[in-house]
């Protein structure tokens, strides 16, 4: 019995050791690197826009717009934007090359609060009506409850 497994443990041996991990072939590209499709871009004109738009709905209190225009690398524009405090916040800019992004922010009219706090009268409430009545007695047999065993007469 020894013999058997010691050759059947042989035979395992050798068919693990002839097993090697299977490769793919490398496949070998069959085209060339492609040729660059671009190129400068050219200018055929230099950029020139103008825009505004404002919203102005007095039920919501929102009150906002945006003005710009640019002619080339010159970009000047404001917007606002009104605050919950009742003020107007405006900002106008400039962009002119690389000087980059320049604002100034200017506030109009002045911050109102609303008077809050001890001073305030607060609302009283009292203790809710009653809604409902004193409940009416109720004579009868009761019904016996779902599960209940009632009993057997014989």
């Amino acid at each position: 019995m020894a013999l058997k497994l010691f050759i059947v443990s042989a035979l395992v041996a050798a068919a693990l050791a002839d097993q090697r991990p299977y490769r793919p072939p490398t496949p070998q590209p069959t085209y060339g690197a492609p040729a660059p499709s671009y190129s400068q871009p050219q200018q055929t004109s230099r950029p020139q826009y103008q825009f505004d738009w404002a919203v102005n709905d007095a039920p919501s209190g929102n009150d906002y717009g945006h003005q710009e225009s640019r002619d080339g690398y010159d970009t000047q524009g404001s917007y606002y934007v009104q605050l919950p405090d009742g003020r107007l916040q405006r900002v106008d800019y400039t962009v002119n090359g690389d000087s980059g992004f320049v604002a100034q922010v200017t506030y109009e009219g002045e911050a109102q609060y609303p008077q809050q706090g001890y001073g305030s009268p607060r609302p009283s409430y009292g203790p809710p009506a009653p809604t409902y009545g004193t409940p009416a007695p109720t004579y009868g047999t009761p019904t016996p409850a779902y599960g209940t065993p009632t009993p057997a007469y014989g």
